[in-house]
């Protein structure tokens, strides 16, 4: 559950070991960080096959190179097949390139003794549907699972545990529920409060909103965004939704058969290749379309927003209410 996949092979969920909150940097390296210029993870030319030299041979990662800086909000999107879920499965060493390089800090991760297991401490991978892997009879006792693998104390543990939940906004009213009690989004919180406890540097999240209800969803999405602006963990947000892209990642990859296609801000994949994503079957924010009606029936609307804000903005404008 809480643990890294390496260790437990029925666990789908990788744990994390410091979170960015809690460490000490030196200056050169905080400096930086907050202009936003130092990496976490690079990959260099990195290719993976499955089946390699068999009749079900499959390439699943082709070539791909990009960097994933300190502190960003990304969001991974791309159609079934498109590469985004071997790809995040390499960013902790999960999986091992068929070719090419991967570094974490600067580090090759696949350099002779490199601690891969301490890497799967800083780099949090949470799978879709984490919630079938809570166990315990409470929540504070699962939550409390990854840190006491960790043989910490137990202060350590349950300081680890009560600060993790708080960031998903689980008060002390639901330490002691059992977690078949709890709704969708709530349980899907306390999964994800189970890696935070091993203070992750880097979170991925796979579809963490499949299957949520929208309240659920979107109280699952701006925890999410809280642990990058309050806390600055990096986050990688695998998702479908475009909606959910446009709001909250700051930056957008989009994979197409096991490329990278595009890389850029939200707004500049959406306005510069909205045919192109159209054509692999992603388009563009609903707004997005509103906003294109509202100005081929006559209304002089410029049409590049992407979220409600936004849109809301500029029909304010052209009708005078701001």
């Amino acid at each position: 559950m809480h643990v890294p996949v390496s260790e437990r092979s029925d666990m789908k969920m990788s744990a994390c070991s410091r979170c960015r909150m809690t460490k000490r940097v030196g200056s050169r390296e905080k400096t930086a960080r907050q202009k936003g210029r130092y990496m976490a993870i690079r990959l260099e030319h990195v290719s993976h096959i499955y089946n390699e030299g068999t009749p079900m041979e499959r390439v699943a990662l082709n070539d791909v190179s990009l960097e994933i800086n300190d502190g960003e909000f990304i969001g991974l999107v791309g159609h079934t097949g498109s590469g985004k879920s071997t790809l995040i499965q390499h960013l902790d060493g999960l999986l091992r390139a068929t070719s090419g390089k991967i570094y974490y800090n600067d580090e090759d991760i696949y350099r002779e003794h490199y601690p891969m297991r301490e890497l799967r401490g800083k780099v949090g991978l949470v799978f879709q549907y984490p919630e079938h892997q809570l166990f315990e009879a409470d929540i504070f006792t699962d939550v409390c699972f990854g840190p006491k693998n960790l043989k910490l104390s137990k202060e350590e543990i349950e300081s680890r545990a009560k600060e993790a939940l708080e960031a998903v906004g689980m008060d002390e009213s639901y330490y002691r529920r059992s977690p078949f009690e709890l709704s969708g989004g709530q349980k899907r919180r306390v999964a994800i409060a189970g890696v935070l406890a091993m203070k992750p540097e880097v979170l991925v999240l796979d579809e963490p909103t499949a299957g949520l209800d929208p309240k659920g969803r979107e109280e699952i999405l701006q925890e999410i965004r809280s642990l990058n602006e309050e806390q600055g963990i990096t986050i990688v947000l695998v998702s479908h939704s475009m909606e959910d892209v446009a709001r909250y990642a700051k930056r957008m990859i989009v994979m197409n058969k096991g490329s990278v296609m595009f890389d850029g801000t939200p707004a500049e994949v959406f306005a510069h290749h909205r045919y192109e994503l159209e054509d692999i079957g992603l388009g563009v924010p609903q707004v997005t379309r509103v906003m294109e009606s509202l100005e081929k029936a006559g209304i002089p609307v410029k049409t590049g927003a992407i979220t409600l804000d936004e849109a809301e903005t500029e029909i304010a404008r052209v009708f005078g209410l701001n």
